[in-house]
């Protein structure tokens, strides 16, 4: 059986280009060739990363309703040319009157949905705040200017895509009036080559270019929390006026003599990623051979153990300690390569955390760890360099595909159903099956826990490697997985995103791998003790693949942009 799934898929593994877009100036890789389009159209019209990202972000908002918004939240990374790095937290907060318990019935169980669809699950945007903020403070050619391709698109519209107009007959949007008038036409489903026109949003996108406060202390924010109050929501007209934006320092570490840059707290992604890493450098990956059974089975113990840590330890750093220092530290990874047993699978369930800090100790007695979890697919990801050599990578979210599906009354765009990303109760796994201790509990104002992994690599204090990708807790182990392609495995930046990836998040105790490995490897890894799950599946579906990564490298000899779109999402990469 395993056998026939590789041969039957290996063919669309095959129709990936083997070689990356290449540019001598700018590049811009993301999920929707005409949110390229408009990143690329400021590169060329004299902006910087910045403005390319911020334009970018906004055409996705038009383009690419399922993950990209105005009614989410993200993560922007930015390294400038001179070897400054930045980090932008816009994740959504909780609002003011949120409960830990709001989402459990009179029994103590969590409401089946109840933290998913429809009102109560949507957290306080900051999608809006944060590319404002990214574009004022580090951007050259001023809201109006970046904002333009974006409201031209939703204007004039844009011919939908098979995908895309597949997409939108998804049965939730059908149970909000709002969102089936928007997307559905009523009932009158658009068809594939159809130009779609979003004039409500349109209008939204130019009050924000020309008043971009008023989305949170003005008649826009009074618009959008009397939609959200009438729907029986949360959101206040004083929850949106308290939002702000957080600049934070990135996590930082190295590997192999390359420096790693990435999201810190509130997202667990920089952190897990850096950990792994350190594991894995103790290790000779690039003699034992891509994708060979030895080269997996570390790799999978490494993720084994920093997921393990994820687990007990992230969530949002106002408002509890994080104990990254200790977690990224190379005397810890160490202490963690002591327990891998070089032939055998190790059980999640026994994993015993080395005493190397009294910190971890101390924080892991007082907080009992969580024992399951499974995985979603949602969000999306672009990166960006431009000539001067600035790399921005972005990651951005309404978490579920449509979030919420409720679509602000009037105002044409989508909301999060970020509430699910806390621990609705402790140990009991969300959505996408990931559990999260304490520290994640519902609080207000608190920032759920993330898995958002936006990633920028430097070798010899120049930009080389922008990185990032949608999937939940399969973000972390994707960048992973690319970044050791191209640096352990010599892989140019396009073969690095097409190879199979493979994945492991501590519990559920499983080995997962994309449809098209190598059946002699499954069955290696097989006796080696590992509990092996091909595909994805969510009940009766098998998905191939999983994740979407839209990544840069840079040239070091030529300093050429080599833009990667993943064929998995048919997505673009497109430069000058």
């Amino acid at each position: 059986m395993v056998i026939a799934c590789v041969i039957a898929l290996a063919p669309v593994a095959a129709m990936a280009s083997p070689q990356p877009v290449h540019a001598q100036h700018g590049m811009v890789v993301s999920v929707h060739e005409l949110a390229s389009r408009a990143g690329v159209e400021m590169l060329q019209a004299g902006g910087n990363a910045v403005d390319a990202a911020v334009a970018t972000g906004f055409a996705l908002a038009v383009v690419h309703p399922v993950a990209g918004n105005l009614g989410g939240g993200g993560f922007m990374l930015i390294r400038m040319a001179e070897g400054k790095a930045h980090f932008i937290d816009y994740r959504e907060k909780a609002p003011a009157a949120a409960k830990p318990d709001m989402y459990l019935d009179a029994q103590g169980n969590v409401i089946e949905d109840a933290s998913v669809i429809g009102y109560k699950s949507i957290a306080v945007p900051g999608s809006v705040a944060g590319m404002v903020y990214a574009e004022q403070k580090y951007g050259k050619l001023g809201l109006k200017r970046v904002m333009a391709p974006a409201i031209a698109l939703a204007k004039d519209g844009y011919a939908l895509s098979w995908s895309g107009a597949h997409d939108f007959h998804d049965k939730y949007l059908s149970e909000f009036p709002e969102s089936r008038r928007v997307f559905q036409r009523d009932g009158n489903y658009y068809q594939p080559g159809e130009i779609f026109r979003q004039p409500d949003l349109a209008r939204t996108l130019e009050r924000i270019a020309d008043k971009p406060d008023d989305f949170y202390r003005g008649d826009l924010a009074r618009e959008l929390a009397a939609a959200m109050q009438k729907g029986g929501g949360l959101i206040t007209v004083a929850d949106l006026a308290d939002y702000e934006v957080k600049e934070r320092e990135p996590v930082v570490g190295t590997y192999r003599g390359y420096e790693v840059i990435s999201a810190p707290p509130p997202s667990s992604g920089g952190t897990v990623l850096i950990e792994s890493l350190n594991i894995l450098e103790g290790y000779d990956l690039a003699k034992m051979g891509d994708r060979s059974s030895e080269s997996i089975h570390f790799t999978i113990e490494a993720f084994r153990r920093a997921f393990f840590d994820r687990a007990e330890f992230m969530g949002d750093p106002d408002f509890a300690k994080i104990p990254v220092a200790q977690l990224i530290d190379k005397k810890y990874a160490s202490a963690w390569r002591d327990s891998i047993d070089a032939n055998r699978a190790s059980a999640s369930k026994d994993l015993k955390r080395p005493a190397v800090f009294s910190e971890l100790e101390q924080y892991a007695e007082a907080h009992p760890q969580p024992r399951e979890y499974q995985e979603g697919q949602h969000t999306t990801h672009y990166s960006v360099v431009d000539a001067e050599g600035n790399a921005v990578g972005v990651t951005t979210t309404i978490n579920d595909w449509f979030g919420s599906h409720v679509t602000a009354d009037g105002l044409g765009f989508l909301l999060n159903d970020e509430m699910d990303d806390f621990s609705a109760k402790p140990g009991v796994p969300n959505s996408d099956g990931l559990i999260q201790g304490a520290a994640n509990a519902i609080g207000p104002g608190k920032r759920p826990l993330s898995s958002m992994t936006p990633t920028i690599v430097a070798r010899d204090g120049r930009p080389f490697l922008v990185l990032g990708s949608p999937g939940s807790s399969k973000i972390i182990t994707t960048v992973a997985n690319v970044l050791m392609g191209v640096i352990d495995y010599g892989m140019n930046i396009q073969e690095a995103v097409d190879a199979p990836r493979f994945h492991n998040q501590w519990m559920p105790d499983v080995l997962y791998v994309e449809r098209w490995f190598s059946p002699d490897t499954v069955d290696d890894l097989q006796k080696m003790g590992y509990q092996v799950q091909i595909g994805l599946r969510e009940g009766s579906d098998v998905g191939s693949y999983w994740s979407d990564a839209e990544c840069i490298a840079v040239d070091a000899k030529t300093g050429e942009r080599l833009g990667a779109s993943d064929y998995r999402s048919n997505g673009k990469a497109m430069g000058y």
